[in-house]
Order: C-alpha cells, then structure tokens, then sequence
C-alpha cells in the first residue's frame, strides 16, 4: 500500500511517499481502508523529533492519528464490527499511523461514522474532540453556569472546545483574530477577543476554567484570570509556571490524550444531531506533496479548524 513516512527526523522534506506492506489485524482490531485523515501539531511535532523521548520509535514511522473510513478486514474476537461498516477513530499512538491507505485500528476505539457527515469531516473530529472533551469533562469538570476562557478558539481544538462548552451550558469567552470571529459566535462564544488588540488579562477576572493550548506567556497570563480557590487551568501543551498557580491557589493541570471509543461515539452524536458541526478549514490530497503543504499550513498556527488529507481528491 502507498503510505507518506519519515526515515529521519527533521524539516517537512523528510515526508516521504513509499511503498509499504499492508497491516494485519491483530486480535481485537479491524483494518479501516481509509478515505480521509487529518492533520494535528502532533504530527510534525513529532516529525521535528521533539517527542522522541516519550516516543522512541524506529523508522520509518507513518505518521498521524485520525482516520475516517470503511472496515475491510476484521481480525479474531471482533464482535460489534463487520466489513463495509463505515466507521472513525483516534487510533492508538504507534509508529504505524494513519498517512497510509489502510490502518489498523483497536475494535473498542472504533466509532460509526456520524449520519448526514462525510468521511472528510469525520476524520477532523477525534484527535481535536476527545481532547476538548477531555480537557473539559475529565479534567476541568466544567459545569453549566461556568466561565470558560478558550485561547486560539479558530483553531482545530479550539473550535470544536467552544461548541463542547456551549453544550455544556458555560458561558464561553474565547481569544481570536478579528476575521475569525463572527464564525466563533456562530459556533457559540459569548464573548471573542480580538488578541492583536487586546490583552485577554486587562479585561477579564473571576474566569472558573481556562483551556490553554498556547503556553508560554498565555499560562502565565491565564493565572491572573481565575477565580482564586477554585479556578482551574487545563493545558494541552504544559504547565511551567506551578508557582504562580500556588500564588493564585488554582490548579494547573498538564494532560495527555486517551484514545476513547466511548466518548468518540457520544461526540458522534453530538454531530449527527448538529449540536457540533466540524470546521474543515482546508483539504489536501493524499500524496507527499498534499502532505507536505498541510503540514506547512498546520506550522503556521493560523490555520482555522482542520485540516483534511482526502484520499480521494
């Protein structure tokens, strides 16, 4: 099968279209031959090599973690799944990911594919929902009535993070550039600002829940925001700054994403029902060229939702 790897760490150059041996499924897993996966900061964080110490792998490593498509093999002990169901998911972190015609994926992180929603925005669901969901849910435990603070809300997180919390009944203030955000109010912020003009701290205090996907400077900020005592911070990026969260007494929480088929499929509902909708903000083909120019897009940090590889574009 044709799958876009990495031999060696480095710049996007390093992706590269190769001929490789057709996976099999182990027990408890399906092989989804796919029609679209999508872009996340993982992957070329990972292609960089700065997570090659958490993630000591041989090469070639096929990259990315989402995958829309249909069931084509089923392996021993699979019970909930045939061929031809169509199908999504956040497959397990291996170097054997989702640049490539067929994955292999666990049966219990496996999702049926959404009615009224193409495979293409399905595959820019599970990465970017499960973590809003985790961040917010498990880890945050946002309630309704809260005060939620978002940054980068036109992001692939952030998009999908304001329609969760929405749901959820928050009142959501969320930062973005001044072309985004009559889409973020469409999606359901209460309040967008404008982060070229304004500094989110000057003009916020009392904040419950502060989602950060930026760090740095934007953690350190974030602090001065929360409510004292019961204020929560949660980052997809981590925390550097424990101090200034004892100062504050908040809790500052670094996490890490867990592949959930369960909660996948309860954000497939939420999409079939239209309480979410995906934000596909750009689609390139599956080829070492349609890759490479996502992933210079995704290194921007500007682009708006996600980013789709389509298999058959």
């Amino acid at each position: 099968m044709k799958a876009v790897v990495i031999e060696n760490y480095g710049g996007k150059e390093e992706l590269k279209e190769k001929e490789v041996a057709m996976p099999k499924a182990g027990k408890n897993q399906v092989i989804v031959k796919e029609v679209a996966t999508s872009i996340n900061p993982i992957d070329w964080k990972l292609r960089e090599g700065y997570l090659k110490q958490m993630m000591d792998w041989e090469f070639p490593i096929i990259l990315g973690w989402d995958v829309a498509g249909v069931i084509s093999e089923v392996g021993e002990g699979v019970t909930d799944w045939k061929v031809g169901d169509e199908v999504f998911a956040r497959p397990e972190t291996t170097r054997f990911g989702t640049y490539a015609e067929y994955t292999a994926v666990d049966d219990h992180l496996l999702a049926p594919l959404p009615e009224g929603i193409s495979f293409e925005e399905a595959a820019s669901i599970p990465l970017a929902g499960l973590t809003a969901w985790q961040a917010l849910f498990d880890h945050a435990k946002l309630q309704k009535g809260e005060k939620v603070l978002i940054h980068a809300g036109a992001g692939g997180v952030g998009t999908l993070a304001i329609q969760l919390a929405k749901y959820a009944g928050a009142e959501v203030i969320t930062t973005a550039s001044a072309k985004n955000h009559e889409l973020l109010k469409s999606l359901g912020a209460d309040q967008v600002i404008d982060y070229k003009e304004v500094n989110f701290k000057d003009v916020l205090s009392d904040i419950d829940v502060v989602f950060d996907t930026m760090g740095g400077q934007i953690e350190t900020d974030s602090y001065d925001v929360l409510k004292e005592g019961t204020g929560r911070l949660v980052s997809i990026v981590g925390i550097s700054n424990e101090d200034r969260a004892k100062e504050k007494n908040v809790t500052a929480n670094g996490i890490w994403l867990q592949p959930n088929g369960e909660q996948l499929k309860k954000l497939g509902e939420l999409l079939a029902n239209k309480t979410v909708k995906p934000i596909v903000g750009a689609t390139f083909p599956f080829s070492e060229k349609g890759v490479f120019d996502a992933h210079a897009l995704s290194e921007t940090h500007h682009a708006v939702g996600k980013i789709v590889i389509s298999f058959n574009k």
